[in-house]
């Protein structure tokens, strides 16, 4: 079976060369940005519009530094904190501001504007992660100004910007320890008349895993557009996604770690992903004024996690059911996802009560779907089948209004007023008992942010919003298909910071305020608790970014996040005063990198202070390994790249420098390794 998988994927893979090649025979190179939704954009004074916290990461720092994931990426952003898992970034654990990681829950994840997580009012957790090989570059947005993109921006609003088609064809392989190896593949065209391109972006990656635990990746991406007229683009692309990895809720107990830290105790746990999307953006610039830009998205998803079922565990190991048909012992949680929406925002510059003025306009309809089922087996460790126990289907639509507008009091002076609307209907049902039940609910989300350019060097930025995250359906109705009548989580922020340039230094440093009234902490296993909603908590902290240039090639950056409070403001989940689990007071990246001619070299630092892994803040090492505190540590990166011509570059990354030996988490159920050091090498070359 895993032989016939393996084929089908090489003729994927092979099937998209060929199609790149013929794409990149349309016609002669001409860059084209096809259209599509930004958070930040790429206008000179894109950033000091918003009145937030803001980060790029340009595809020359990607370029340079070859992360692993996306998540590998977002390291090096202020206030998010990453919980590694698997090892590679399949399963994405994104966190900000002190908010738990757990399956990115806390912040909205989007790629060129449609939302990775594949249910908004469903289950947001986010199952897949878009791979970082065919993104060009990443934006990070927080503050009042991520209220236009939706549910979910307690934290803030990340968007992955995929790669524009080029001409021409470029292939890139790399090798690495680990059995690690990737091909991949980018190449595109320009029609003759420079109206139309296309173009297609393939990988294939294959791994033993850091802990035994190999995968199959296979991710392909076409895309094009076409311009309609001389103020109308269309563009479209579609995506593929497949994976299979060995990894599991089940990590390691307190003598395995000692012991036999790279072991991997579920050699028969799989977690098996296929994605399908489309999306269709289109431009109108109407007029000088007035622009139109609408988007159309569609999801599948299919997430089977199959997993062996614990017997028992000690400070020794897991002993699982054995296959003797005597019960049951092996047992899929299958879900299969379908979402679909149209997003389409009108921008507006006007000069009413005499200023000048910036207004959007946004409506977007959406809708979710999800079949849950649970698939059991008594006699196979390996099995993809068995008898279904357990089938539920959910369902959910929304709606939501948006509108903001920016009044330029002075040239140096701003201010933003917004305001979301957002109402959606929740449905479950049982589809073995016929149970069934419905819940519905309607959001207003207010912001207000306000920019003052004090001087050149120097912007101040404030802003104050009412942050918002649906219950899920699972939690939001019981079993018995009654509406508990669950709040949204809610939350009131605040920040206020100061960024600018002054000569060759750059700088930005914020102040952050998140104080919930009710801060919900998922009950799944994923998380390792046992309630939904954790009541009353605050956050808040100082977050800052540095970089200067040191002349004669050479550059240092850095930033760091210090949460000082994320504490229970009451005991519904934990003690008052508590610190909030895997919410590490600091946070701290350093890079030095130099540049000579075609030569660029990066060396990098990670920090993460410690963390508790539960709610009542236990300090000492369970024997089950779930709870304890998780200790601090350092990790250390060196990357070089180096251009021989405008066909051929060579790349380096030796990560874990020192082969730091640490615990990145203890959740779901026990602890999960960091990754030692890994070496990676690799070439592109650009026909």
């Amino acid at each position: 079976m895993k032989k016939y998988a393996a084929n089908s994927k090489v003729k994927k893979v092979l099937l998209a060369i060929h199609a790149g090649l013929l794409i990149s025979n349309i016609a002669q190179a001409k860059e084209i940005n096809l259209p599509r939704i930004d958070i930040i954009g790429n206008e000179e004074q894109a950033i000091s519009k918003l009145p937030g916290s803001v980060a790029v990461i340009e595809k020359e720092a990607l370029a340079l530094k070859q992360p692993l994931s996306t998540q590998d990426a977002l390291k090096a952003v202020p206030g998010i904190v990453i919980r590694e898992e698997e090892g590679y970034g399949f399963i994405p654990n994104i966190g900000m501001r002190g908010l738990n990681p757990n399956r990115s829950q806390k912040v909205l994840v989007l790629e060129d504007g449609v939302p990775v997580a594949p249910g908004l009012f469903l289950a947001n957790e986010s199952y897949y992660s878009p791979r970082i090989e065919r993104m060009q570059s990443i934006e990070v947005l927080k503050g009042a100004a991520g209220l236009r993109y939706g549910p979910t921006t307690i934290g803030g609003v990340i968007n992955y910007k995929t790669k524009d088609p080029q001409d021409g064809v470029s292939l890139t392989a790399k090798t690495g320890t680990h059995g690690y190896g990737l091909i991949g593949l980018d190449a595109g065209g320009v029609s003759e008349t420079g109206d139309t391109i296309a173009g297609i972006s393939a990988i294939t990656s294959r791994g033993d895993g850091f802990r035994h635990n190999g995968f199959d990746m296979t991710d392909m991406v076409l895309k094009g557009g076409r311009q309609i007229n001389e103020d109308q683009w269309l563009s479209a692309k579609f995506t593929y996604y497949d994976n299979e990895v060995n990894t599991s809720y089940v990590g390691l107990r307190e003598n395995e770690y000692k012991n036999d830290p790279d072991k991997n105790p579920t050699p028969n746990d799989y977690f098996i992903t296929d994605r399908q999307s489309l999306d269709i953006n289109h431009a109108w610039d109407i007029n000088s004024a007035v622009k139109l830009n609408t988007l159309l998205y569609w999801t599948q998803l299919s997430r089977d996690y199959w997993r062996r079922d614990v017997q028992s565990k000690d400070i020794n190991g897991t002993t699982f059911r054995a296959c003797d048909s005597s019960q049951y012992c092996m047992t899929g949680r299958n879900r299969d996802f379908e979402m679909m929406g149209m997003d389409t925002r009108m921008f507006i510059a006007h000069n009413s009560l005499g200023l000048k003025n910036e207004a959007e306009i946004g409506v977007r309809i959406h809708s979710d779907h999800l079949s849950n089922q649970t698939v059991r087996s008594k006699t196979d460790p390996n099995a993809r089948s068995g008898t279904l126990t357990g089938k539920v289907t959910e369902k959910a639509n929304g709606a939501a209004l948006y509108a903001q507008n920016r009044f330029e009091l002075i040239p140096q002076v701003a201010i933003t007023p917004g305001l979301r609307m957002e109402n959606y209907q929740q449905s479950l049902k049982n589809e073995l008992s016929g149970v069934k039940g419905n819940t519905s609910n309607t959001e207003l989300m207010p912001g207000l942010g306000a920019t003052w350019q004090v001087v050149p060097q120097a912007q101040l930025f404030a802003g104050a919003y009412k942050g918002f995250s649906p219950a899920m359906t699972a939690t939001a109705i019981s079993s018995d298909g009654v509406d508990q009548q669950l709040d949204a989580e809610r939350s009131i922020n605040y920040e206020i910071g100061v960024r600018g340039a002054l000569q060759k230094m750059s700088y930005e440093a914020t102040v952050f305020h998140m104080d919930f009234d009710n801060q919900i902490i998922n009950q799944s296993l994923s998380s390792a608790v046992d309630m939904a909603n954790a009541g009353k908590t605050l956050n808040q902290g100082l977050e800052f970014a540095l970089g200067y240039d040191l002349g004669s090639g050479w550059k240092i950056d850095g930033n760091g996040t210090y949460v000082a409070l994320a504490e229970f403001k009451n005991n519904a989940l934990g003690p008052i005063g508590n610190r909030l689990p895997y919410a590490p007071k600091f946070t701290g990246n350093a890079n030095l990198s130099f540049a000579l001619a075609g030569f660029k070299l990066n060396l990098a630092a990670y920090y993460l202070s410690s963390q508790y892994a539960d709610a009542a803040n236990t300090e000492l090492e369970s024997d089950d390994g779930t709870k304890g505190k998780i200790p601090a540590y350092t990790t250390f990166n060196v990357q070089a790249y180096y251009t021989f011509d405008k066909h051929l570059a060579l790349f380096a990354s030796v990560r874990n420098l020192t082969n730091q030996k640490y615990i990145a988490s203890r959740n779901p159920d026990g602890i999960f390794p960091g990754a030692e050091r890994n070496i990676e090498l690799g070439a592109t070359y650009k026909f």
